[in-house]
Order: C-alpha cells, then structure tokens, then sequence
C-alpha cells in the first residue's frame, strides 16, 4: 500500500509538473486581469501594506485578498517576474490535486481518488482558467479541502474536523469574499436536511468552530474598515465591498456596470466542455449517486453519502449562479466534484471484478469520444488545409476580425480569429488533431479489449500533448492580450519626466503599468477597476479629460499615447508620431525619438 501511494503522489507530481509547471514560463503576462492583480501584489510590497490594495497607485478594494498575499509573498521570496506571478497558482492546482486525491481515497478508495486527481488535472477547464490570474480555482482547493474535513465529521464528529472545515471556508472567504463561505454551508446544510441528520450539527463544536474561523477571518476586514472608512462623499470599504461587490453584483446592479452575462444554456454547456475529455463518463458515474429521496436515510454506504456530497457541491455554486451575473469560469469550483464522481466510477470500471454492465458502459463512452474526435480531427484537418502559413512577421491582429462588444467575457478574443489567423497557428493546430485521434483511438481500442486501465492512461497522454498544443497556440496567440512588447519599445526611449497615457480604459494596457514600474494615465472618465479608488481625496489625479490631454501633448516632456486606434481621434489635429505597433495597439509619442534615444 505504502508503494502505491507513493507512486500515486509522484505520478500527480509529474503530471502537474509536465502540464502546469512547463506552461508556468510563457507567455508574458497579461493585459487586464493578469497584471491589474500582478500589479496590485507588487504595490503591496512597495508600500509595505497588505491590508489595502493598490494599483496604479489607486485603491484596490474590490477583491479578497489571499491570491494577493501569496503572489506578494512569491515577489518577496523570488523577485517580481512573470514565473513567480503564477507560481502560487500553479501550487494550488498541485494542492488541489493531492486534497482531491485524498478525498476521493476517502470516499471511493486509493485508486479511485488517484483517477480522480487524473481527471482534474488532465481536463481542459482548469487549464484554461489558471493561464491568468483569477482566484476560482482557489476556490475549489478550499471547498476540496471543507469537505474533506466534513466527510471526516459525518465518519467521526471530532474538533479537528469541524476547526479544520472553519479553517477552509475563513481562506476560501480570504480568496473569494461571501461565496467563500455560502457554497460550503449551503452544500453541507442542503446535506443534511436531505438525509433527515440536522441534529448532527449539534456535534460540530459550533463555538469553538465559529472562533476558529473568525480569528483567521475576521482581523483583515476589521482592518480594511478602519482603514478605509466614509471619507465625504466616498462609502467605505464595507459597502462597496460587501453591498456593492457582493450583493449588487449579484443582482447586475454592480456600480460602474462592466461585467456581461453568459446566456444559460452556454453555461451549463461549459460546465461540462471544462471536463474535456472525461466528461464522456459523467452519464455511468451519475449511476453512482442516490438521487431518490428514500436512499437519502442513515443506511447509505460511505460511496452514497460521498457521491450525494459531491453532486450537491455541483449544483449548489451551478444554482447559485443561474441567477445572477457570471462568467463563463464561475463554475470551475465545481470540477473538482465532477471529476471525484468520474473517478470513482473510473476505478469501479477497472476492478477487475466488475460487472460486463460498466464495461459496456467504458466501451460506449469511448466510442462516442472517438466519433467526436474524428469529427473534431476532421474539422481542424479542414482548417489547416484551408489555412496558410503567413509571411515572417506578420502581426497576428491584423488577420483577426475584431469583436469588442464581446471582450467583457473571459473568451471573448476567441471570436476574432479568423482562417486567415489559424495559419500563424498551424503547427499547434496539427499537433492537436494528431493528438486528438491517436488517444481517442487507442482509448477506444483498449476498452473493447477490456483494459480499461491503459485507456486512462492513454488520455492522460492525450491531454498532456492537447494541453501543449494549447499553450503554444497561447504563446503565439499572446501579443493579441498582452501589451508587452508595446512596454518593451517603451522602455527603451523612457526617461524619468516622460508620462504614458492609456486611450481608454485603465485595465486594458494594465501590463504597461506592470512591467515599466510607473503609474499611467488614463484618458478616459473615471470607470472600471479604479472608479471607486479614485474618489478618494488622497488618490492621484491619474485621469485626463481630452483638454488636458493636449495640454500635456504639448508640452515640452514626451509623452507615450496607448491606443487601439491606428488614427486614434484623441489625436486628430495634433502632431503625433507612431513609436511601436503589435497586436492590434499602438504607440504614439508628440516629438520623434531620434535612433539615439530609442537604441539609449
């Protein structure tokens, strides 16, 4: 037993490490999200203040501050680079990897919890969602981590499980606020009214517990209050992070406005594509849970009473959000109960005295998962034998439609590419249809040989080359979402007096802020990540209305222009020269930089 578990550890070690820490390195990091949080961790060590974000010299308050402290923390250890911005990301997909091994262990035994941490970290969802910097799958690690411990209590009520689930939902509402705390007791509440085990709570050390979790709950937003309290006509920090960041933006009424809705059905449908290609078992592993409401009595087996946790950790953060605003990530919490429910049914189908009924079953799921890889090779086959290979230097955005009224989803720049586009990422794209159907293939193949075992095993494989595939599609892709190479042509005619002024939103050439260590300007009125700090009468006057735009234009400093305009209307009338141009941005300076002063 010993040896298995050890080598269950090492192989979830070497898969995190071949898919997650591999892609740790590239690209640069990224406009908006990526560098606004980036960038709030780094002005934390500056100011020497991990209580009240900043950035852009601006207060930060919206968001909990966990994924912060842990990427300040990286800074203080490593230095600021773009490796050590995603390192406390990829360890906590590494955590969840070994919580949900554990857990699944717990529920299903050894080999279903180590198929269960194959699942998580081998699907397409994940991966997508920790390329930048977004707290959600944090957020599972601490839901992983609360029910584990509960399982532990339903086993044995003890004052190490009922403190460390308190210790789980106070990091969880550190790294996502409110819902840190209303998925677990929603979950374990709904839980147990179903099962008629309410009085169960009366053995959860309720006072003790609820003191575990204010100790390490509590002291960060008393501080944050008292640091940031009413100022004139500026709320403090309990309403705008509680009213208007939680229950405002619950209900759309978030004020500014700034986030778009994914249509249901799009939703729910991405639930399932995040758990590409396991989700092909989901249907069979459903089987496993007792959704009749007289199996929910005290004579379920630990499998039931596990299987009947998970699935309502699923619908619990899926319900909640079919009623507010969302995004096409905020499922991802709910992965890790997906693919303990897979695994569990992936490890009954390879004991070897399984019934022929989930053989058959393995067997239909990996046809259908062959057809669709066929039809899914084809099309990319189409695509690459439609597309051309562009000419050395091509910018990539210039064969991209552009679809903006879409970019407030978390995917929106994927419908700007084009089959003119796919050509710059033709090598990719071959490597992912070959992928594809020699695993689909081989999986199928080995199950209608009834071995089931290297049929995992063979997408495992699969998904690593897919998930590479990804990242260098990503790579290639990066110029389009990142503002780095625009930075770079910055940096070398910079010189202390000069100003950098974003036309538009702060958040949209954020890395610039990031990666040149100055705070920029922004002509535009005061919106989006900055429009609460700004009201503050201590936060700078970063913001330039178009008159005092031109007035700094004319100055005798230079000054740096970031726009997505080729003949941005800002500068209609004004003498302007083009520094640098990728991705579909530009850089405009008011004097011509002599070869000197560039090459500097």
């Amino acid at each position: 037993m010993a040896r298995t578990r050890a080598f269950d550890l090492i192989a979830i070690f070497l898969l995190w490490g071949a898919i997650y820490v591999a892609g740790m390195f590239t690209p640069a990091l990224l406009d908006d999200v990526d560098t606004v949080h980036a960038e709030a961790a780094r002005e934390m060590l500056l100011r020497h203040d991990w209580v009240t974000l900043y950035t852009n010299g601006i207060r930060y308050l919206e968001k909990a501050p966990l994924p912060y402290w842990s990427v300040a923390a990286s800074y203080t250890v490593f230095g600021v680079h773009d490796w050590s911005t995603r390192l406390p990301l990829m360890l906590s997909v590494l955590a969840t990897l070994l919580v949900v091994y554990g857990l699944g262990a717990r529920a299903y035994g050894q080999r279903a919890g180590f198929y269960s941490a194959m699942v998580l970290g081998t699907s397409i969802g994940p991966y997508i969602y920790t390329r930048f910097q977004i707290p959600d799958a944090m957020v599972g690690l601490w839901l992983a981590l609360s029910y584990y411990f509960f399982l532990r209590f339903l086993e044995k009520p003890s004052r190490l499980a009922c403190w460390g689930f308190a210790a789980a939902c106070a990091l969880n509402v550190h790294t996502k606020s409110l819902i840190g705390l209303l998925f677990p007791l929603a979950t374990v509440g709904l839980y147990l009214i179903l099962t008629g085990n309410v009085r169960r709570i009366l053995k959860a050390h309720l006072l003790s517990s609820s003191i575990v979790f204010l100790l390490i709950a509590a002291p960060w937003h008393i501080l944050a209050a008292l640091r940031n309290p009413a100022q004139g006509a500026v709320r403090g920090f309990l309403w705008f992070y509680f009213v208007n960041e939680q229950f405002l933006r619950y209900v759309n009424k978030r004020v500014p406005p700034g986030y778009d809705t994914v249509p249901l059905f799009i939703f729910y449908g991405l639930l399932l594509v995040w758990l590409v290609p396991w989700v092909i078992f989901l249907p069979q592993s459903l089987r496993n849970v007792p959704f009749r409401w007289k199996e929910w009595g005290s004579d379920m087996t630990p499998q039931q009473r596990a299987s009947l946790l998970f699935t309502l950790w699923v619908v619990v953060i899926v319900g909640f959000f079919s009623f507010s605003t969302r995004q096409e990530y905020y499922t991802l919490p709910a992965l890790p109960g997906l693919a303990l429910l897979i695994g569990g049914w992936l490890a009954k189908e390879a004991d070897a005295t399984t019934g022929p009924a989930e053989r058959k079953a393995g067997r239909i799921s990996s046809t259908v998962l062959l057809v669709l890889a066929i039809i899914g090779a084809a099309t990319g086959l189409a695509l690459l034998i439609s597309s051309r290979t562009p000419p050395p230097g091509t910018d990539l955005a210039t064969l991209l439609t552009r679809n903006p009224t879409e970019y407030d989803l978390s995917l929106g720049h994927v419908l700007d590419l084009t089959p003119e586009a796919l050509g710059a990422l033709r090598t990719p794209l071959a490597g992912a249809v070959v992928a594809l159907l020699v695993g689909a293939t081989a999986n199928w193949w080995l199950r209608r040989r009834a071995k089931p075992r290297p049929g995992n095993v063979a997408l495992v494989v699969m998904m690593v080359a897919l998930l590479a595939c990804v990242h260098s599609a990503f790579v290639a892709f990066s110029p389009i979402l990142s503002s780095k190479d625009l930075a770079d042509a910055i940096q070398r005619c910079y010189r202390p007096g000069s100003s950098i002024v974003v036309d538009g939103e702060y958040h949209q050439a954020s890395t610039l802020n990031f990666y040149l260590r100055v705070p920029l300007r922004v002509l535009h009125a005061p919106s989006g990540n900055l429009w609460y700090g700004s009201k503050f009468p201590d936060a700078p006057q970063v913001f330039e209305s178009q008159a005092s735009f031109e007035k700094l234009w004319a100055g005798p400093a230079t000054v740096f222009l970031w726009s997505e305009q080729e003949n941005p209307r800002e500068l209609q009338g004004l003498t302007h020269y083009t520094l640098a141009s990728r991705g579909g941005k530009f850089i405009f300076t008011n004097r011509r930089l002599t070869s000197q002063e560039i090459e500097r």
